[in-house]
């Protein structure tokens, strides 16, 4: 199935690795110029240079989500730069303590919140406005499984999971009319960074041991469900939040 993306500019932040990157590669070999958005400079420029030696077109850029002027300054260079912006996948995301909740930190429930869900709204904020200015696009969060179930000692990442998945319905209501489709994604179990750094949490391998498929998915099963989302063989999708988990909430 050919997505059409020839023409398109595309923005992905948390794109120096796992998800992100794999949803940059697929987007750029299906003809969309990527911009390639990480706090990790090198990192971004590294899968910058990769898409670009397979002969896609893409840029990095340095950016931290949860700074609001950051996100401005990155949606705003993308238009200037690019001409435009008509895709946007909102991935950048990061892991918290593990502690029940009433010992949760709070200096790590206030970090993690600010990355995973006020990230995500800062650059609805200003991705939305950029597309609406252009004639419309499409924009896909990253959430988690646990954006509808829980896990125990994640409070923090639960609820900022859940929220992005509220967040995301009410702005795809709000802009369904002006052109802009948007849509949440739910990562299970998946061979990413984030996930090995947790594998001898034993809340972690506990619910591994759930898996139905008896393994964890990799990044290039998630880019391609975010890669159809955005394209216009979608184009009646909007406001839902798909899960990527192997029939892990099924239970």
């Amino acid at each position: 199935m050919k997505l059409g993306f020839d023409g398109k500019v595309a923005l992905v932040t948390g794109a120096g690795s796992g998800i992100g990157a794999a949803v940059s590669r697929q987007l750029a070999e299906e003809g969309a110029e990527v911009v390639v958005a990480d706090i990790d400079a090198d990192a971004a420029q590294t899968v910058a240079a990769e898409i670009r030696s397979q002969g896609g077109r893409a840029r990095h850029h340095v950016a931290d989500v949860a700074d609001a002027g950051a996100v401005e300054g990155l949606v705003k260079s993308v238009v200037e730069t690019c001409g435009g912006l008509h895709l946007a996948v909102n991935n950048a995301g990061t892991d918290g303590v593990r502690k029940a909740t009433a010992d949760y930190p709070l200096d790590d429930w206030h970090r993690l919140l600010n990355v995973n869900l006020n990230g995500v709204f800062y650059c609805m904020k200003y991705e939305i406005a950029a597309m609406v200015e252009t004639g419309g696009g499409a924009i896909v969060n990253m959430s988690s499984i646990l954006g509808s179930v829980g896990l125990p000692t994640a409070s923090a990442y639960t609820a900022a999971k859940h929220g992005v998945v509220g967040l995301t319905k009410v702005a795809a209501l709000e802009y369904a009319r002006m052109g802009v489709r948007i849509n949440a994604v739910g990562p299970g179990w998946i061979e990413t960074p984030l996930l090995s750094e947790h594998l001898e949490i034993a809340s972690t391998r506990r619910m591994l041991a759930l898996q139905p498929m008896a393994r964890r998915g990799t990044p290039e099963e998630v880019a391609a469900l975010v890669c159809f989302l955005l394209s216009e063989q979608a184009s009646f999708i909007s406001g839902s939040y798909h899960l990527v988990d192997g029939a892990y909430t099924a239970h």
